[in-house]
Order: C-alpha cells, then structure tokens, then sequence
C-alpha cells in the first residue's frame, strides 16, 4: 500500500504482499482462503528508520486499518484476514506495544491486533502484486482501496509523493 505512494527519500524501501503468522509451509493464495494454514493475508513493509520511524508507519496502518474487527477488514472474513503485526525483535515489540496503548483511545472496540514475532514470510504470487495499480477499476479497489487511500492522502501529505 505504502509502495508508490511514499518516494523512496521519505524512506519507503518496498511493500510485498504475501502471508505470515501460521504453521503450513509455502502458502498460496487458495491455501491460505481455506482458513486451515494459521496464515494472515499480509504486507511486508521494508524501510530506512533514518529517515521514516516504525511508529510513523504505525499511524499509517491504524489510518487505513481497522484493528477492532476480528478475523474482519471490511467484506473480507475469515481468519486470513484477522489483524496481525508481526515483528522482527524485542525493540519492536515495544514499539508497537506502545503504539496500539497510544491510538486505542481513540477506537470504540478494543483493540484485537495480534502481536506476535515473526517467523517466516511468504511471498504472494505475482498477480497479487501491485494489484491496485493494475486492477484500479475493479470494485473492491473503488470501494475499498480508495477511501483508504484519501484518509491516508488527506491526514500524511508530507509523507506522500
């Protein structure tokens, strides 16, 4: 989500969708759909903490994100799509602690992120990438995608190309 729309001098390296925080080895889109892998549809956000924070790439996923809703993001239902932030070491378990303690004020359900270390990544197929610029007519994109993407134009436009 974050790929195209952060320059890489404000500190975006990569976005790659894929699916992390289950058991099953090698994971595809089917597999992970039949709610049997542990797996959670996923983003890999990659970053330079010199010049953007992991609390300021926080902020964008509490904008764009619903953390209340479990195994729910909009019409999509199921564990696969629970929310998750999945870490790498203990500084940023403490870090992201801190920030779901900062934002749950302001939500009206508790927080149900889960916050667990992660263990492996697994790239999505291809046709899963960059799927908002190459499907940006399709409805899930006009209805969904694109409301997220003006919160997040509207509130970080220093952040934004």
């Amino acid at each position: 989500m974050l790929r195209g729309i952060l320059p890489a001098d404000k500190g975006s390296g990569s976005v790659t969708p894929g699916y992390a925080g289950g058991d099953t080895k090698n994971p595809d889109y089917y597999s992970v759909g039949t709610k049997t892998t542990g797996h959670a549809e996923v983003v890999k956000v990659v970053f330079d903490p010199a010049v953007i924070q992991l609390v300021d790439v926080l902020d964008v996923f509490w904008l764009i994100h619903d953390p209340t809703s479990l195994n729910k993001q909009g019409n999509d239902v199921g564990p696969q799509y629970r929310s998750i932030i999945l870490f790498k070491d203990d500084q940023q378990k403490k870090i992201i602690e801190s920030s779901i303690k900062k934002v749950q004020p302001l939500h009206n359900k508790a927080i149900v992120t889960e916050v667990k270390m992660l263990d492996r990544f697994y790239e999505a197929e291809p046709e899963h990438h960059n799927y908002f610029k190459n499907h940006p007519q399709q409805a899930y994109c006009q209805l969904t995608i694109n409301p997220k993407l003006a919160k997040l134009r509207e509130k970080y436009k220093t952040l934004l190309r």
